[in-house]
């Protein structure tokens, strides 16, 4: 689904960029409602997991492959406005180190592959579990339908994009039918990686999962006849402890990426993605550009001067892996912190000083 530089014109791609921005703007401040001292650095985490987890692109037809887009998982995991930014992390260091997806489209690029997949995903989550109990169960299965319909939603996404700035004269209806009839089965495998990994994570560690926040009822204590929420240190020893251990899933989740990135990337299928397979097919490629970052020691998930291939692909995913956890932590903290300081500034303002 990384759009290439050259499939979409230039005033159509500085739209897109304006609205992407626009969306990480939104996010940004989003995203300090969403973001505390435990969950920051897991968003960086989620950001690396990501990362990770595209470079295993699945077959899903002849000839054809698919990769996690990962819209819907980060929303779940981490909220709709810290998942837009996750995803735009993840696609700014593939597109500056990697040569993956084109930099004059990274506009489009975070709006079809982060916002869309982003907001499409949480609607139709938050939707399910208003009418399911609220259960582990129901949690991961609405996070698998709202996988499922985020990947041709964002497929449909983008042939509206090149409805509007297409450079190739390629009738629309082949391009809506080829694009969606392909990502469905692509959805498939997205919604199985995603509804894995949050059943993986809620099985654990579901006060750490964004969308479960339901499941948990918060401690309650009767001041002056009134119900209200406990502070943290009024909470039990259990829970304590398993707020302690934030630590162990982040070292978990990290080591699970590195290996996916450093190892398992070997394995994946070689076969053109969706996109590709759809552009090739049709002519949308007829006037793809050169990536501007062709020339990166990192291009094409491969380390420049690494003669063996399995070597050259390991380094390049661990590398990977450890710019966008480093970038997404620094990004989240600061959001945090800056949800901090207005936290302050705001008691300041209107606290009552004592005569």
């Amino acid at each position: 689904m990384h759009v290439p530089d050259g499939f979409i014109n230039a005033p159509v791609s500085v739209a897109a960029g304006v609205a992407a921005a626009a969306a990480v703007a939104v996010s940004l401040r989003g995203a300090r409602r969403e973001l505390d001292e435990r969950t920051a650095p897991l968003a960086g985490l989620v950001a690396a997991f990501i990362f990770a987890v595209q470079m295993l692109n699945f077959p899903v037809a002849a000839g054809t492959s698919g990769h996690l887009l990962g819209g819907a998982l980060a929303a779940i995991l981490v909220g709709p406005y810290t998942g837009v930014l996750c995803v735009s992390v993840v696609l700014l260091m593939q597109g500056i180190l990697f040569a993956d997806g084109g930099l004059t489209a990274l506009g489009v690029n975070i709006t079809v592959m982060g916002v869309v997949t982003v907001v499409t995903a949480h609607l139709v989550f938050r939707g399910l579990l208003r009418v399911l109990p609220p259960t582990r169960r129901s949690v991961t299965v609405a996070g698998f339908v709202a996988a499922l319909l985020s990947v041709p939603a964002a497929a449909a996404a983008f042939t509206a994009v090149y409805a509007v700035g297409g450079t190739t004269d390629v009738p629309l209806g082949k391009v809506l039918a080829a694009m969606v009839g392909v990502h469905v089965l692509i959805g498939i495998g997205e919604a199985l990686i995603t509804a894995a990994t949050v059943g993986a994570v809620i099985a654990v560690r579901p006060d750490l999962v964004h969308g479960a926040r339901r499941l948990t009822t918060p401690l309650k204590l009767r001041v002056d006849g009134a119900l209200v929420d406990a502070p943290a240190a009024a909470t039990t020893p259990a829970a304590g402890a398993a707020a302690g251990s934030t630590k162990k899933v982040w070292v978990t989740g990290l080591v699970t990426a590195l290996v996916l990135a450093g190892f398992v990337s070997f394995y994946a299928s070689a076969s053109p993605d969706g996109l590709e397979k759809v552009a090739a097919d049709k002519g949308i490629d007829e006037k793809v550009e050169e990536h501007a970052a062709a020339g990166s020691p990192l291009a094409d998930y491969g380390v420049e001067d690494v003669d063996d291939a399995r070597l050259s692909g390991g380094l390049a995913g661990v590398i990977g892996v450890g710019v966008t956890v480093v970038a997404g932590t620094g990004v989240f903290w600061a959001v945090r912190r800056r949800r901090t300081d207005d936290m302050t500034a705001t008691a300041t303002t209107t606290s009552t000083p004592v005569a």
